[in-house]
């Protein structure tokens, strides 16, 4: 013999439980909170700085398109040398 749905029907146990929590404690509003750690805030000062070097790359395009864009021979050469024999 099989006994199925014992107990009155249609009865959750829990959910008396359940119904008498939620009268005696009163929903508290919740806030969101954020907070930036500091690896974060160090971030985003490093796209200040990609900022910064953004600026000036449009700044020397602006002068190789105008033609006004002035290389100094001498020192190319002395960085090459630099890089090649002083290291």
């Amino acid at each position: 013999m099989r006994i199925n749905n014992f107990g009155p029907a249609g009865m959750n146990p829990y959910r008396c439980q359940f119904d008498k929590e939620i009268q005696t404690n009163k929903p508290v509003a919740k806030q969101d909170k954020v907070e930036i750690s500091a690896t974060a805030k160090e971030l985003q000062q490093a796209s200040q700085w990609a900022v910064e070097h953004q600026n000036k790359v449009r700044a020397l395009k602006e002068q190789v398109q105008n033609g006004t864009y002035k290389i100094d021979a001498e020192a190319v050469a002395k960085s090459i040398y630099k890089f090649y024999f002083e290291n």
